[in-house]
């Protein structure tokens, strides 16, 4: 697999589920360091340019990278497991972490405030927008094969 030092370095750091990082990454960019999505993501784990702030602020300020910095793999790859684990942290469940991850923090927060769509207030169980559940159905999916595949 590719990036498997830099991935299992984070992860290890971190306490991340491999499987986790590896589905997301798969999933993401399909482990192309140069990708960019029409909205503006960038590299291994498809982070916009304000995520990088945005964690390197969770992480107790200084400069976040910019540019041409924020596709390198070892980078993006370090404020991308950051962000999952603050995810991790805040939201508890991997469902939960995803939602945020691809429709984004203020998204997740509504939901699970939202009996229709958070019935227990901890768990999303109906995701409103269709492309952010089929990006947790597909993560999920992925995650699932790693595991199978490579015993993650």
């Amino acid at each position: 697999m590719k990036y498997t030092e830099l991935i299992d370095a984070a992860c290890e750091e971190k306490g991340l589920d491999r499987a986790l990082v590896y589905a997301v990454v798969r999933t993401e960019s399909g482990f192309d360091p140069r990708a960019r999505s029409n909205v503006g993501a960038q590299g291994l784990m498809q982070l916009m340019p304000d995520a990088f702030d945005w964690v390197q602020m969770r992480k107790g300020g200084g400069e976040a990278p910019k540019g041409e910095d924020c596709f390198d793999p070892a980078t993006n790859i370090e404020y991308g497991t950051s962000m999952l684990r603050i995810l991790l942290d805040e939201f508890g469940t991997v469902e939960n972490v995803l939602c945020a991850y691809h429709a984004g923090w203020g998204s997740a927060k509504q939901w699970l405030g939202d009996p229709a769509h958070a019935p227990d207030g901890e768990h999303i169980t109906d995701i409103p927008f269709d492309d952010t559940r089929a990006y947790v159905a597909k993560v999920k999916k992925t995650m699932e094969v790693y595991r199978r595949l490579y015993d993650l």
